[in-house]
């Protein structure tokens, strides 16, 4: 089938990109002779991929990046299901695949975890159901005009708030057509765009699939976007919280279950508000566990900005029906639709890794049978008499919930939890030394 794709697109050069722990497509463009060798025996790329920053800062990751490395490559496999179109390439360059590591570095390849954990939802006789939601900030600023302002006063694409305001949807078509032609090419199942809370402040959603493929079209969505973007002299953001004034921005997954003939496990509909015993389970798994992989939902020193009081950010692990003021928010209202949102992952994390993080908890939750908190009623922001779970606010305290966690060594692996630790870790210690803008402003000239 393959042959018969390369063929008929006369393909001379294919993209094979893979994921890093950022979320940042990275790859290189083959030729034809040379992909048909890759198809056997894989690509090779050097693991310290998964060490570097956004910017190719290359952090520490151990055995990797450290003193001890020597930079070997390590396979990658190409899944030859995820073909599709880069939008603006000439036909013959234009293919693109998805692969992930295998052997040893599988262990800390984002895709592979969550091929694994899905692996292992299918051996419980459960199939996932998910799709996840996009924030981002479009900017009328380039790369240079932005670094020429120092990042500040910078031009969004629109100037007022404007969540759902057909006005500025419509004033910027030229932007949501492009968006939705380029989803058409990388096979991305686009369900919605709509404006946000805040000047050029948007969403896009993927829609709900089973398998790898809604995190694949995500972190598709999210390159490319950038990419689409940059070809019109504009630039997006995904930061958790770009500026003081700005609304935080998070990436939510909705997640249900299916047994194995198909069936919907989440809903009952003989007992309250249709959840079946599968769901509480699952939801009480998410209370238990979700705040000791923290790191994985918000895995910047920026990430934990968006937790200021007055955004939409979680205040706690809470649940209820309907409620968008709890971290997880049953949504729906019959037996196809009935799933939970989980509304703690910002925008910045990575979309294989949220997803997987969401569903080991759950799993373990319906495999130990643990009862979730009551629900909150009304705003879950509001004090309430009973304790809330927390979880961790900043970077630190993050990365120790994690070291610490024997659920996440369990299910996510020792290597993983070491070495996105330890990458996390210096890029803390990093930004310890640095100093801020803020701090320029504040203490200069009378501190």
């Amino acid at each position: 089938m393959m042959k018969d794709i390369l063929d008929k697109n006369d393909t001379r050069f294919i993209t094979v990109a893979m994921s890093d722990t950022n979320g940042l497509l990275r790859g290189q463009k083959v030729s034809r002779k040379s992909f048909e060798g890759i198809l056997h025996a894989g690509m090779g790329m050097s693991p310290v991929t998964l060490a570097l920053d956004p910017t190719d800062e290359i952090l520490n990751l151990p055995g990797v990046s450290d003193d001890s490395a020597d930079f070997h490559d390590s396979p990658l496999a190409v899944d030859t299901d995820t073909v599709r179109s880069i939008p603006w390439e000439v036909p013959g360059h234009d293919l693109l695949v998805l692969s992930n590591y295998t052997g040893e570095t599988a262990a800390m390849c984002p895709r592979a975890m969550l091929s694994g954990l899905i692996d292992k939802a299918d051996s419980m006789g459960l199939s996932l159901k998910y799709g996840l939601e996009l924030e981002y900030t479009l900017f009328e600023e380039t790369s240079e005009s932005i670094a020429a302002k120092g990042f500040c006063d910078l031009t969004p694409a629109t100037v007022h708030a404007s969540h759902d305001l057909v006005i500025y949807q419509t004033a910027q078509s030229e932007w949501y057509t492009a968006v939705a032609d380029m989803c058409d090419a990388l096979k991305i199942d686009l369900a919605k765009m709509h404006e946000e809370i805040g000047p050029g402040f948007m969403e896009a959603c993927t829609g709900a699939g089973g398998g790898l493929e809604p995190a694949d079209q995500t972190i598709l969505l999210k390159n490319f976007m950038r990419a689409l973007a940059m070809r019109q002299n504009k630039t997006i953001t995904y930061m958790a919280r770009w500026s003081e004034q700005a609304d935080s921005q998070s990436a939510h997954i909705h997640v249900s279950l299916k047994g194995e003939d198909g069936t919907p496990l989440f809903w009952d509909e003989t007992k309250p508000d249709n959840m079946s015993d599968t769901f509480r389970y699952f939801i009480g798994g998410m209370q238990t566990y979700i705040g000791q992989m923290m790191l994985l939902f918000a895995p910047t020193v920026n990430s934990y900005r968006r937790f200021a009081p007055g955004t939409f950010a979680p205040p706690a692990l809470t649940w209820g029906i309907e409620n968008r003021t709890t971290c997880f928010r049953v949504v729906g209202h019959d037996a196809g639709s009935l799933r939970v949102e989980n509304r703690l992952p910002g925008s910045d994390a990575n979309p294989y890794l949220t997803v997987a993080a969401t569903l080991a908890a759950g799993l373990a939750g319906i495999a130990q049978k643990i009862e979730p908190d009551e629900a909150v009623s009304g705003n879950g922001y509001v004090p309430s008499e009973q304790e809330p779970r927390h979880y961790p606010r900043t970077i630190v305290h993050a990365i120790a919930a994690l070291r610490e966690s024997s659920f996440a060594r369990e299910w996510l692996g020792d290597a993983f939890v070491d070495g996105f630790s330890a990458t996390r870790e210096a890029q803390e210690v990093a930004f310890q030394h640095m100093v801020p803008d803020t701090e320029l402003r504040r203490f200069f000239e009378l501190g």
